[in-house]
C-alpha cells in the first residue's frame, strides 16, 4: 500500500465529529495559513485540482487569492487536510503530539491550538476546536477591551486636553473682547472729538464760501473793468499799427527808387569794364609777383623727418608715430631687444614674452611686424606658434640675424616706412644707408610695457 492510500486509510478512520459553528476568523486565518505554507512540500499531482492553479503563488499571495478555495477543500477533502497535518507536524512537533494527546500547551496561542486541532482531528478534536475557540474569542475580546480602554483613555486624555484648551481660547477671547471694548470706547471718543471737528470745519467752509463769493465778485467786477481797458489798448494798436505800415511802405517805395539807380551804375561800370578787358586782349597767366625775387627755396621733408621731428629719441610716442605711417613695416632683431630688457630667462620664455607684446602692438596699430632671431648655431627647427599679425623667422645656417635683417630691408621698394630695431650700431647703420628708419631697442621695451 502507498502513502496516498494509507493516507485515505487514515482519514477513513478518524473519529466522526463535526463542529456546531464555523471557526472563528482568527482561527480559520491561521489553518488557511498553514495550507499555503504546506504547498512547498507537496507536488502537484498531492494538491486538489482546486488549488493546483495556486501552486507557483508566494504564500502570502497564495493566502490571499486562493484562502476561500483552501478552507473549502480542508472542510472536504480528508487526504489535503491530513498532508497539511503532516507537514504541521515535521514543523511544530511538540504542538502536534500535545493536541494529539488532548493536552495542549497552556503557553500556546489558542488560535494555533485550534487549527492544529482542526487539522490532526484527535479524538474529541471538535470540542478542542470549540475550547480554543472560545479561548481565542475570548482573548480576542480581552484585547479589543483593552484596546477599548487605552482608546478611550485617549479621548479622556484629548477632551481634558480640549477642555484644557477651550478653557485658554476663552480666556484669551475674553481678553480679546475686553481689549476690543476698550478699543471701542476710545474709537468712539475719537469719532465724538472728529465730528466735533467736522462741524467746525464745515462752519469755517461757510465762512470760506462767503468770503469766495465775494471775491468772486470782486474779481468778475475787475475782470470787466480789464477787459474794457485791453479793448482801449487793442485799438490803439491797431492805430499804430496802421501807421507803421504806412511808414514802412512810404520807405520801401523810397528804397526801391534809391536801389535802382545803384544798380543802373553798377551794370554800367561792369559793362565799361568787360569792354576794356576785350579791347586790351590780356592773356591769362599763373606766375605771381612773388615769384619773380630769385632766392633759395628749402629742400623737402620725408615722412620719417615729419614723424620723429619734434620727439626725442627715447620717448615711445616716436615709434607710435612711426608705425602710423601708411603700410609702416617693423623689424625687430628678437634676441638683441630680450638679452636687453629680460637677459634672465631662458631663451624660449624670451620668445614667448617678445611675441605677445608684438602681437599686442600690432592690434594697436595696424602695422606689419616681422620678429628676427639668429638661428646660426640650431640643430633643429624652433617648434612654436607665432601670434596673430606677427611674422617670425629665424636665420639659416652660417647667417646671423644682422644679414637676415638688412636682406629683408632691402626687399621692401623705395619710400616704404621700415623701422628696424637694434641696439647693434652697425645694424642701425646699416639699415640707415638702406633707407630704414632704426631706433634702439631700449625704445621697443619702453613702448611694449605701455601695453
Amino acid at each position: 500500500m502507498d502513502s496516498t492510500e494509507g493516507e485515505e486509510e487514515t482519514g477513513r478512520s478518524e473519529p466522526d465529529e463535526t463542529l456546531d459553528r464555523p471557526l472563528p476568523d482568527r482561527v480559520r486565518h491561521r489553518v488557511i495559513a498553514l495550507a499555503g505554507d504546506a504547498f512547498g512540500a507537496l507536488t502537484l499531482a498531492e494538491l486538489p485540482l482546486a488549488l493546483r492553479q495556486y501552486a507557483r503563488f508566494t504564500p502570502s499571495r497564495r493566502v490571499k487569492f486562493g484562502g476561500t478555495a483552501m478552507a473549502t477543500a480542508l472542510e472536504d477533502d480528508a487526504v489535503f487536510r491530513q498532508r497539511v497535518a503532516a507537514r504541521l507536524r515535521a514543523v511544530e512537533p511538540e504542538l502536534a503530539e500535545a493536541v494529539e494527546r488532548g493536552t495542549p500547551p497552556p503557553a500556546a496561542d489558542p488560535a494555533d491550538v485550534a487549527a492544529a486541532a482542526f487539522l490532526l482531528r484527535p479524538s474529541g478534536w471538535a470540542k478542542l476546536v470549540a475550547a480554543a475557540s472560545e479561548e481565542a474569542q475570548r482573548a480576542q475580546s480581552e484585547q479589543r477591551e483593552r484596546e477599548r480602554e487605552r482608546e478611550l483613555a485617549r479621548l479622556r486624555e484629548e477632551l481634558d486636553q480640549a477642555r484644557a484648551g477651550a478653557r485658554a481660547e476663552s480666556e484669551r477671547l475674553r481678553a480679546e473682547l475686553e481689549a476690543a471694548r476698550k478699543e471701542n470706547d476710545a474709537v468712539h471718543r475719537k469719532l465724538r472729538s472728529a465730528l466735533a471737528d467736522v462741524r467746525r470745519g464745515e462752519a469755517a467752509l461757510r465762512k470760506l464760501r462767503a468770503e469766495s463769493e465775494a471775491a468772486r465778485a470782486e474779481a468778475t467786477a475787475a475782470r470787466a473793468a480789464a477787459e474794457g481797458e485791453a479793448r482801449r489798448l487793442r485799438a490803439r494798436l491797431n492805430e499804430a499799427e496802421a501807421a507803421l505800415e504806412s511808414s514802412r511802405k512810404a520807405v520801401r517805395e523810397g528804397r526801391g527808387i534809391e536801389d535802382m539807380r545803384l544798380r543802373l551804375l553798377l551794370d554800367t561800370v561792369l559793362d565799361a569794364a568787360q569792354g576794356i578787358r576785350r579791347e586790351l586782349a590780356l592773356p591769362p597767366t599763373e606766375l605771381k609777383p612773388a615769384q619773380t625775387v630769385e632766392a633759395i627755396e628749402p629742400g623737402g621733408m620725408s615722412p620719417q623727418d615729419i614723424a620723429h621731428r619734434a620727439l626725442a629719441e627715447d620717448d615711445p610716442a616716436l615709434l607710435d608715430q612711426l608705425l602710423a605711417l601708411p603700410q609702416a613695416h617693423l623689424v625687430v632683431d628678437g634676441y638683441n631687444v630680450t638679452k636687453t630688457g629680460y637677459p634672465a630667462l631662458p631663451l624660449e620664455r624670451q620668445r614667448l614674452r617678445l611675441m605677445r607684446g608684438l602681437a599686442v602692438l600690432a592690434a594697436q596699430t595696424g602695422a606689419e611686424m616681422t620678429c628676427v632671431f639668429d638661428g646660426a648655431e640650431l640643430t633643429a627647427p624652433v617648434l612654436l606658434s607665432p601670434p596673430r599679425g606677427v611674422r617670425v623667422l629665424f636665420s639659416k645656417p652660417r647667417q646671423t640675424a644682422d644679414e637676415l635683417i638688412r636682406r629683408l630691408v632691402r626687399a621692401e621698394p623705395p619710400g616704404r616706412p621700415v623701422v628696424v630695431v637694434s641696439a647693434d650700431r652697425e645694424v642701425a647703420d646699416g639699415v640707415a644707408r638702406a633707407g630704414a628708419r632704426p631706433v634702439s631697442a631700449t625704445l621697443l621695451l619702453r613702448r611694449l610695457d605701455r601695453t
